[in-house]
């Protein structure tokens, strides 16, 4: 795969504070019992619900080997690539992008020597929009928004990246008691699964809140779907509790 030169991340969203504080870990991505091991843990059960709503939308059978071929697909804040690789492995053509350049370099290095051939370059959403990229059947922003400095501003400019008859899909954290009892609280000092500092609670967003920031897009909204932990298991899996973890779906209707 030939090198994609590094770009300079710009735009209204960033949060700088919050990208040096993941670029300073990029080496330790792929490290399953380092600082990124609760998203290790998280992985199968976002694949599976991607895998499982996008092949409902596009009619494609999920058994099939690339099920998703012929399909483009950008990841949003791709951070060291967890979600990219095994997305352009179900076939997709995948783009993915992210603030930090560190984070685009682990990227590169850990798909480059699997001949995974997924177009990385270090970049906002805005900057996509602005050079008119795309659109894309699917757009993926997981655990991105509540990162970013303008909410609103960052979903509405990923769902205007999305193809006619194409979905955007969000993963975040609801703001809630619960939430911060266990998704920041426990997470960061009790049960040390990720970083003091990593999340701040007041930056979770409710499913309305989400809802009502993607209203003026001409997008149909569904959701939230949670996903839970079972702490005997160690399992993540969706359910109806959102109080935490969920997940939102936006659909583009086809052009006329």
């Amino acid at each position: 795969m030939t090198a994609v030169p590094v770009h300079t991340a710009a735009g209204p969203s960033i949060d700088p504070a919050d990208v040096a504080r993941f670029s300073a870990q990029a080496a330790e991505w792929w490290d399953e019992r380092g600082p990124f091991a609760p998203l290790h843990r998280f992985n199968p059960a976002r694949l599976a619900f991607v895998r499982d709503r996008v092949g409902e939308h596009f009619g494609r059978n999920t058994r099939r080997r690339a099920p998703f071929e012929g399909l483009s697909l950008i990841d949003v804040g791709c951070g060291g690539g967890l979600l990219a690789e095994p997305m352009a492995r179900m076939g997709f053509a995948v783009t993915a992008i992210d603030a930090s350049a560190e984070n685009i370099g682990t990227a590169r290095a850990h798909a480059e020597p699997q001949g995974l051939d997924i177009a990385y370059r270090s970049a906002t959403v805005e900057q996509m929009e602005a050079e008119n990229a795309g659109p894309f059947d699917v757009v993926l922003t997981m655990e991105v928004v509540e990162h970013v400095a303008d909410p609103e501003a960052f979903l509405r400019s990923c769902s205007r990246l999305v193809k006619p008859g194409g979905m955007l899909i969000v993963a975040t954290l609801n703001r809630t008691l619960k939430s911060l009892a266990l998704g920041k609280i426990a997470a960061e000092y009790v049960l040390g699964w990720v970083p003091p500092g990593t999340h701040d609670w007041r930056q979770f967003l409710k499913p309305d809140e989400i809802r009502m920031m993607l209203s003026a897009e001409p997008v149909a909204v569904s959701g939230p779907f949670g996903l839970s932990l079972d702490p005997l298991t160690g399992r993540w899996s969706e359910g109806d509790d959102a109080a935490i973890n969920y997940m939102m779906i936006a659909t583009r209707g086809e052009a006329a």
